[in-house]
């Protein structure tokens, strides 16, 4: 009557840096975060680019002339390509994360994922149509 349990309860073990070599889809999602990184380090680029422009003329010819080293087009050709893979990832989760749902049914994940597609592309082209590149 009233005895207390003599058993510890089971806690599984994980271990702190490389839980996510167990499985790939772990591994895909810390890639995933690792994107962010470098669309971090972009984003203050970008910011110092602004401060730069607003510092005169002197200052945007030196920023520019900064980019143009081989170390900053690397630099700009992995953050493309972390940002790419960045936003397919999340796309092709998108309908996991916003199902849509009509009345009882809910949407098919390849609408849902080709929908982000599609306003990707249409809002693409518009920016590359407003900067007059088209």
């Amino acid at each position: 009557m009233g005895e207390k349990m003599s058993r510890r309860p089971y806690v599984r073990e994980v271990p702190p840096t490389s839980w996510y070599f167990r499985m790939p889809r772990y591994m895909r999602y810390m890639a995933r975060e690792v994107t962010s990184i470098f669309i971090g380090i972009y984003t203050a680029l970008l910011l110092c680019g602004l401060a730069n422009l607003s510092a005169g003329p002197e200052k945007w010819d030196s920023f520019i002339k900064s980019l143009q080293a081989p170390s900053s087009v690397i630099f700009h050709w992995l953050a493309l390509a972390f940002a790419l893979y960045n936003s397919f990832t999340w796309f092709n989760v998108a309908p996991k994360a916003l199902p849509l749902q009509f009345g009882e049914e809910l949407a098919p994940d390849s609408v849902v994922a080709g929908g982000h597609y599609v306003i990707w592309v249409l809002l693409s082209i518009f920016i590359l149509f407003w900067a007059g590149v088209f």
